[in-house]
């Protein structure tokens, strides 16, 4: 009798000691973070600006973490492959991911169900916010007559280009034209394949203005053949500082842009996400990240997991707004 109570009692703290270990091990899993290479989800192609972003993100907090970060390019879906793809990855700390501002803009359009709460925000590393370009030989001197201009011409009669229909600088002259008082339409959108034809086009006289970033009409300005008057942000871009924002000129208090964050899927633990972005703030203070961002144009604005949340709470309902006045919302 004595032997079975013995061999009973060391079988139940046997399985005690195996629960408590299964316990523990997902908080020495934790402590031991990161183990092993990291995988970071790009929704958009190799050798775009995005990606360009991401693969200098992903090799500076590999240098900080001692573990490899691999830029994984999943396109396809206008973004929702990509975006679904961090989402639904194991919220381990080795799955992460670059979130766009398509992210704000895909469920208004009914192409998914994923917003940007569906994600636990880690940093906010770049934002460009559109700048208003018109012609240099045209008859605009400042952002002032090309928006008395506007108004005074007939709905239509002039037009404006820099990406594809309904695309994010598209929606950048919509809230523009919004604000104003005008109707969305009152500038006639021409579709382009991107900013650099657009300008081109810009250039050529086909068209009266081009909503995109100031970086993307860099090589046309410095060509002396654009100038920009405006961009629509709440302050202005350090490295082109001689552009006035719409509320310094205009007293129109708007902002939109393409911007970039890193995000990981929700449930990660808070200790993780703490040394990501942690991570992410030393790689965004970094001269590495500087020089590769300035080489490029690329706008910097940082905010952490919190003020990333916020930021991208705010460009969602940005663009909800946009998007119903151009009639792009579907519900």
């Amino acid at each position: 009798m004595t032997d079975f109570i013995d061999r009973r009692s060391v079988l139940k703290g046997a399985a005690a000691a195996g629960a408590a270990s299964l316990i523990a091990a997902p908080a020495v899993a934790q402590a031991n973070w990161p183990s092993r290479p990291l995988t970071m989800i790009c929704p958009w192609g190799a050798g775009g600006g995005t990606d360009a972003t991401a693969r200098i993100v992903a090799q500076l907090l590999e240098k900080d973490l001692g573990q490899p970060v691999n830029v994984v390019n999943r396109t396809g879906g206008s973004g929702v492959v990509g975006h679904s793809a961090i989402a639904t990855a194991a919220p381990d700390g080795y799955n992460i991911g670059m979130l766009t501002v398509e992210i704000a803009m895909m469920h208004h359009q009914g192409l998914t169900d994923l917003t940007p709460s569906s994600y636990m925000p880690l940093g906010l590393m770049n934002e460009d916010p559109p700048g208003v370009q018109v012609s240099t030989s045209g008859p605009y001197k400042d952002i002032k007559a090309l928006a008395e201009a506007i108004k005074a011409a007939p709905a239509g009669k002039l037009k404006a280009s820099g990406t594809g229909q309904g695309g994010i600088w598209h929606l950048a002259l919509i809230g523009w034209l919004v604000a104003m008082g005008l109707k969305p339409d009152h500038v006639a959108w021409v579709p382009s394949n991107g900013a650099a034809p657009g300008m081109q086009d810009l250039a050529a006289g086909g068209i009266d203005i081009v909503t995109c970033s100031v970086p993307e009409a860099r090589a046309m300005i410095d060509a002396g053949k654009a100038k920009s008057l405006a961009i629509m942000a709440s302050e202005r871009n350090p490295q082109f500082k001689d552009v006035p924002t719409l509320n310094e000129t205009l007293g129109i208090n708007y902002s939109i842009g393409a911007w970039r964050g890193i995000g990981a899927p929700k449930g990660l633990p808070p200790e993780i996400a703490a040394k990501l972005t942690a991570a992410l703030k030393k790689a965004f203070d970094s001269k590495d990240y500087k020089d590769f961002m300035n080489s490029r144009g690329f706008g910097m604005k940082f905010a952490d997991g919190k003020g990333f949340a916020d930021f991208m709470a705010a460009s969602d309902k940005s663009m909800a707004s946009a998007m119903k006045a151009a009639g792009l919302a579907k519900g």
